[in-house]
């Protein structure tokens, strides 16, 4: 890594702890410190399963846990069973906690006001459009991708929520009846296998390999299922999830990668064409397609 880059990000890093406050013991003013309120503020009005708030804010168990704990002693949250299923474990906020946040609101109000008043307002819309560019690249790092069975709930919502922008998007709808098949079997190993992007608890992107009966013989290989969530469209994932397709097809023995597409997924084409693939004539008889591509792995 360049040490000339790894100085800006110290320097980054140093100037923006400084100015949220993150260095005081007391966040905010508010007698506690950033850790548990921003445990506070996540938990929100809903409430949040515990599991799912530590991957979102990526804390070790035993921490998340002492947090909770603090707060619960000032009587501000409450965690209980979820009475449809006691192996989870909700946090709530109180009366209290709610009006803890509210103030905790208006206070990062303050905070934010306080870093733009000072500059004139071109600068102010320079750092609000760095700040945006700053975040969306630091969410793609914290991005993970991993195998997962076709049949877990991440993997449902990320080809569910596929079907659902291509029904938008195309030109007549789309009908998953109508389109060639590939189902679970077909995307659990030796005959394939899915790709699960995650932002902490929450899937966003998915992407498959379909190997096929005949793969021994021809060694090709079919890429499906490509979708990125539009929260976090912008930050690469979609080349992320092309290459660990990729890489996992190389490994398994294939030689040429194929895969089709729609003339309404002008992104995904030019992802497709960037990457090196090719188009060549129909290769297969989707009812949706209108490109063919293939690459030599």
């Amino acid at each position: 890594m360049d040490a000339a880059t790894l100085a800006q990000v110290r320097r980054f890093n140093r100037t923006v702890t400084q100015r949220v406050g993150a260095l005081q013991d007391e966040f905010l003013g508010r007698g506690r410190p950033l850790g548990a309120a921003r445990v506070l503020w996540e938990i929100g009005p809903e409430g949040r399963d515990v599991r799912t708030l530590r991957a979102d804010l990526g804390l070790d168990s035993g921490y998340l846990s002492r947090l909770l704990r603090t707060l619960e002693a000032d009587s501000l949250v409450t965690v209980e069973p979820d009475p449809s299923d006691r192996r989870v474990r909700l946090a709530r906020l109180t009366p209290e906690g709610l009006a803890e946040r509210e103030a905790l609101d208006r206070r990062s109000d303050d905070v934010a006001a306080a870093l733009l008043e000072p500059l004139p307002p071109h600068q102010r819309d320079r750092l609000a459009a760095a700040m945006a560019d700053v975040e969306r690249l630091l969410r793609a790092g914290v991005i993970e991708i991993a195998v997962t069975d076709p049949a877990h709930p991440d993997a449902r919502h990320c080809v569910a929520a596929y079907f659902a922008e291509l029904d938008s998007r195309f030109d007549a709808g789309f009908d998953a009846d109508r389109s060639n098949p590939a189902p679970d079997d077909g995307l659990r190993p030796p005959a394939g296998l899915l790709l699960v992007a995650r932002l902490g608890a929450e899937p966003v992107g998915c992407g498959a390999l379909r190997f096929g009966p005949g793969f021994e013989a021809e060694r090709v290989c079919e890429i499906k299922r490509m979708w990125v969530s539009s929260t976090v469209r912008g930050t690469g994932l979609g080349r992320r999830l092309l290459g660990e397709l990729e890489a996992h097809a190389a490994k398994a023995g294939a030689r040429l990668l194929r895969l089709e597409t729609n003339r309404a997924l002008a992104e995904a084409i030019a992802l497709y064409r960037s990457a090196g693939y090719t188009e060549v004539p129909a290769f297969n008889d989707e009812a949706y397609a209108r490109h063919w591509f293939e690459k030599r792995c």
